[in-house]
């Protein structure tokens, strides 16, 4: 027996989305024998974007029942039956946190017809509900609306049963396991994490932190965690005894403190990035008449001037570097050979590899190439949001070097080195955190850049 389901919700941070709608078809393989279809009253705002897109708005729902008024019937519509949804986790996710939130248990096998479709229908162009069954024919109204998407996710469900004839493959897609059972150990802590930007610790009963992680949602993040198959999510829930976070605001201070504290702490199950999150990088000997780039593992011993997550990575920004700035592919460690380039063929390289080019003219494409490189000022604050309303975070550049970071409340000025100085946590200026920066400001990411003097800021923080 299966019970096709579709969920509309408030929208709204992760685990603490309201349902607004809900229906359900109970379905014995031939035909529907029951369902269900009601609006609900979450008795939370609606995002305007999920108003926009469901058409469900507050005022069509404050007569409606709350959900606790038809969680009996959502029971027993649904036990001993398999669920059918499409992007079953979610559906499943939302229900379990409703009867979680009534202080009882929601357990039931689940499909989700997206892997199903892709499994048995490989060839189609999209996956999501309204493209697919588009694609197949299937007539669709009423969508986003719970009613009309279980309604097609039924027919969608009969076809799929209809493709599977050894029905081998459905039997490989039923989730046996609860794919979103948190211990119950565990259910006080995660109602206590916020869904907001932060760094979290998880710690084991000797109160030693065992995994350092950054999220833009850390109760997302850490639910993944205590849900995990994977080897290293079941060896973190073996030790795990409690959480603890941080709330950070913005990205760049985020990815900064994380990588920096676990540098410091060393947690025993983040191992790749104790030592360096970019292990190769890219430097410039300048020993022979060419200045030459070096593609290497990262030396604590060596400058770099830009540093990588892998080999490949590096080489595809060295090929770009030649492309852009006419650096010989034959002055760097990817090449031995003193007889002319590709590009010199091509007319992108001026023949350093051949010594056609001098040196001097050389030496100006490297130096073009740092300067792309460079900080766009050589003293300033990258500005981005706080970890509350009425405040700044800043990450703090001077003489092209990085400082640290710090909060700035929007009503006081900083007016001096002074004041920056004051609210500074600082932080080591290592080739991860300079990648880090660099990435950012080329994706553009932060509130404003702000450049400084010595003695005073050019403006204000807001």
């Amino acid at each position: 027996m299966y019970a096709i389901l579709d969920i509309e919700t408030t929208g709204g941070k992760y685990d603490e989305e309201g349902i607004t709608e809900i229906a359900i078809y109970k379905y014995n393989g031939q035909k529907v024998v029951d369902q269900f279809s009601s609006l609900i009253n979450p008795q939370k705002e609606i995002q305007p974007f999920v108003e926009k897109l469901t058409g469900i708005n507050s005022k069509m729902l404050r007569s409606a029942p709350k959900f606790y008024e038809v969680a009996k019937r959502i029971v027993e519509l649904t036990e001993d039956c398999i669920l059918v949804a499409h992007n079953a986790s979610f559906d499943y996710r939302i229900l379990q946190t409703e009867f979680r939130r009534l202080g009882f248990p929601f357990e039931r096998k689940s499909i989700c017809t997206v892997e199903l479709s892709q499994k048995l229908l490989p060839d189609e162009p999209a996956y999501s509900l309204g493209k697919l069954v588009r694609s197949l024919g299937i007539p669709f109204s009423d969508q986003h609306r719970a009613h009309g998407d279980a309604k097609v996710t039924l027919k969608l469900f009969e076809l799929l049963l209809e493709k599977d004839v050894q029905k081998t493959i459905l039997k490989e897609h039923i989730n046996t396991k609860n794919p979103n059972k948190v211990p119950s150990k565990y259910l006080n802590l995660i109602d206590k994490l916020p869904s907001e930007m932060g760094v979290y610790y998880l710690h084991n009963s000797e109160n030693e932190i065992i995994y350092i992680g950054k999220s833009n949602n850390i109760k997302k993040r850490v639910l993944s965690h205590l849900t995990g198959t994977q080897r290293k999510s079941i060896a973190i829930q073996a030790e795990l005894s409690h959480i603890t976070f941080s709330l950070t605001g913005g990205e760049l201070v985020t990815l900064l403190k994380e990588q920096n504290e676990i540098k410091n702490i060393a947690p025993k199950f983040n191992r790749a990035m104790r030592f360096r999150i970019f292990p190769m990088g890219i430097r410039i000997d300048n020993t022979e008449t060419y200045p030459k780039l070096i593609l290497e593992q990262v030396k604590l011993e060596e400058q770099y001037i830009s540093v990588f997550k892998n080999q490949k990575a590096a080489k595809t920004v060295l090929f770009r570097w030649a492309d852009d700035f006419g650096i010989c592919t034959h002055k760097t460690s990817l090449s031995k050979s003193d007889t002319a380039c590709f590009n010199h063929g091509i007319q992108k390289c001026d023949g350093a590899c051949i010594g056609a080019e001098t040196p001097e003219s050389y030496q100006e494409k490297i130096q073009l190439l740092l300067e792309d490189l460079s900080y766009p000022h050589e003293h300033f604050l990258i500005i981005e949001r706080g970890k509350k309303e009425g405040e700044s975070s800043f990450v703090y550049i001077e003489n092209s070097i990085f400082r640290g970071y710090g909060y700035h409340e929007l009503n006081h000025q900083i007016k001096s080195q002074n004041q920056i100085e004051a609210r500074l946590i600082p932080m080591e200026n290592n080739p991860d955190a300079q990648k880090l920066i660099r990435s950012f400001l080329r994706r553009k990411k932060y509130k404003k850049l702000i450049p400084l003097s010595f003695n005073t800021t050019h403006e204000n923080i807001e």
